[in-house]
């Protein structure tokens, strides 16, 4: 068996690699032609000191720990972390000692290639953690319906490099296994099969406050260097949602501190202002185009307009390209392949064009780019009776695309899948960040791109 140390040291060496390729690689753009031996060994020594000083901070970064390295979210924070931190070291060793090389256009293309050529190979590795290489071993301490949850992530999502390999239920007395993990119901036995099964992680589901005998026998294992994980925190950061059903008005007070993200707020209002006037600016030209075959392909006007929830539940006219068809339409909520929507309005939506319009609202203040998805007010008002905290999703603008739209699923208007989109929404509001923004706005880029859209 592959041990974590022995993927830990194959994730240096190809990161190592990495490093090497994209310096020859940013020699061969620069110049147009294969490094000479002179070229190559200028740029050797400088920026292997620099390497050296990268894999530091990669390791401090936290990019060698494989339990996040797989888990796309905080993989993709620590990386941005990392490059930045990395180029910042670069730019001072280079003006420090300034007479080793000039390369500020070297270092800039150098910075680029590399970010690109490191995701994907970070992707590569996780894909192989999937296919090839042996999982980390987890244990669940207790049973809920969020065990039943994290057990069928794992089983249809591989690559995440993780394997449950038993789950403790000290009050389970004939339920053998869930899903392929097999439980067990006698507490004794639980220091024996953390040895025998070589486990990394120990997920607590159930409260060890509430038995002496679970707290004492978790305590004798602390000398195995094992991760101790809440459930709620484990199910995040594998999930990307907050589960609904086991939280409460406390958790709210604890992680929802709106007054830190006023700074965030500020520059995020900024940055809205600017795209969406550019965005207007190259886009009204093609605006009378999109029009006409609208006209065309069915009566009706070229805009859709309806009333939606905004932030703190203000109200406001949403404006987008309509896609559907005027006739018969009784603008109820649109199912999957819907037959409403026209061909080209199908077009529109998979692409994204039909929100262009959404950048008036935009510089209206009613609306974000990033944000959780404007609701109509009479299905707030039905939600708001049905779904525990659903009007706190309305604590900030409501976005064009946001994390919901971009976690991969389908989600209809039924209970079950509003409780998921309310998930994702309170995953956002908590860690909404510049490096989950930028996520958000490439993730909705490769939608775009692969009109995999709505």
């Amino acid at each position: 068996m592959i041990s974590n140390r022995d993927k830990k040291i194959f994730l240096i060496a190809g990161d190592i690699f990495i490093l090497y390729l994209s310096l020859y690689l940013t020699l061969l753009i620069r110049y147009g032609a294969n490094p000479s031996n002179e070229l190559w060994a200028r740029h050797l020594s400088p920026f292997t000191a620099i390497f050296a000083i990268w894999i530091m901070i990669f390791y401090i970064s936290g990019l060698y720990n494989l339990n996040i390295a797989v888990t796309n979210l905080f993989f993709f924070k620590r990386m941005a972390k990392g490059l930045l931190l990395g180029a910042s070291a670069a730019v001072l060793f280079f003006y420090v000692v300034p007479s080793v090389i000039a390369p500020k256009t070297n270092l800039a293309i150098f910075i680029a290639v590399f970010a690109l050529m490191f995701f994907f190979w970070r992707q590569l590795f996780n894909w192989s953690l999937s296919s090839y290489m042996p999982k980390n071993k987890i244990a669940i301490i207790g049973q809920s319906q969020l065990i039943r949850e994290i057990v069928e992530v794992f089983r249809t999502k591989p690559h995440l490099g993780m394997k449950i390999a038993f789950i403790l239920d000290p009050g389970e007395k004939y339920q053998k296994e869930l899903g392929g993990v097999p439980i067990f119901s006698d507490i004794n036995d639980l220091e024996r099969l953390i040895k025998k099964k070589n486990i990394s992680s120990i997920i607590l589901a159930a409260n060890p406050n509430e038995s002496d005998k679970l707290r004492g026998i978790l305590f004798k294992c602390l000398p195995m260097q094992m991760n101790f994980l809440k459930l709620i925190d484990f199910y995040e950061s594998i999930t990307g949602r907050v589960p609904i059903d086991v939280i409460n008005k406390m958790w709210f007070l604890e992680n929802l501190s709106e007054g830190n993200k006023k700074f965030f707020d500020l520059i995020k209002r900024s940055f809205d202002l600017f795209l969406s006037i550019l965005l207007l600016l190259i886009s009204l030209p093609f605006w009378i185009v999109i029009a006409l075959i609208i006209k065309l392909e069915s009566k009706g006007p070229v805009f859709f307009t309806q009333t939606r929830c905004g932030q703190e539940g203000k109200r406001f006219k949403m404006i987008k390209f309509r896609t559907m068809r005027e006739e018969g339409n009784n603008h109820a909520p649109t199912l999957e392949k819907d037959d409403r929507i026209t061909k080209f309005g199908n077009f529109l939506r998979k692409s994204r064009i039909d929100e262009i319009p959404q950048m008036l609202n935009i510089l209206l203040g009613d609306m974000s780019f990033i944000g959780p998805r404007p609701e109509r007010p009479e299905l707030v008002e039905e939600l708001e009776k049905a779904v525990p905290f659903y009007r706190e999703r309305m604590l900030v603008r409501p976005g064009v695309t946001g994390w919901d739209q971009v976690c991969g699923e389908y989600h209809s208007p039924s209970l079950e899948d509003t409780m998921k989109k309310l998930q994702y929404d309170l995953f956002y509001i908590k860690n909404r960040s510049p490096l989950l923004e930028l996520s958000i706005i490439l993730k909705t880029i490769n939608t775009v791109f692969s009109r995999a859209g709505r």
